[in-house]
């Protein structure tokens, strides 16, 4: 796949660097707004999808493993439940308890652990619809060969 026209690549990028900063922003005030770590991370992995398809599998020379995106996701997942044990060990014996101080409601740092959690749970739920769509490009692109 090759990819689609010039005018077509030139918004993409536009376009997925919009998507990408309101993904990171939904994800970073998830606790106090709606969304947070799922929307902002289908968000996110919606920016890069949005390149791959209009500059081809040949824009990230697709092979048949995806680790890149394996490894962010497994890692997302190991802080994620780093954090829910610190709030076990560092707290009143509570799994995921919040264990960092809190600030004035409505402020963007007032959260204590739960913006962490949504940077975290944006990271996994983005690398996993980017593995999940690598799967299937090189699926598709296997099958017609």
């Amino acid at each position: 796949m090759q990819g689609m026209s010039v005018i077509v690549k030139k918004i993409a990028q536009l376009m997925s660097g919009l998507i990408f900063v309101y993904g990171v922003y939904i994800i970073t005030h998830g606790h106090l707004t709606p969304g947070g770590g799922f929307a902002g991370g289908a968000l996110v992995a919606g920016a890069f999808i949005l390149l791959i398809l209009a500059n081809g599998s040949e824009y990230i020379k697709l092979k048949r493993q995806e680790e890149g995106s394996s490894v962010v996701e497994s890692t997302a997942v190991l802080l994620v439940l780093v954090l829910a044990t610190t709030g076990l060990v560092a707290g009143s014996l509570v799994f995921f308890n919040n264990f960092l101080p809190t600030g004035i409601p409505g402020r963007l740092i007032s959260a204590g652990v739960i913006p962490l959690y949504n940077i975290f749970i944006g990271m996994e739920v983005a690398a996993a619809l980017i593995t999940i769509f690598l799967a299937l490009v090189i699926y598709k692109e296997e099958i017609s060969k």
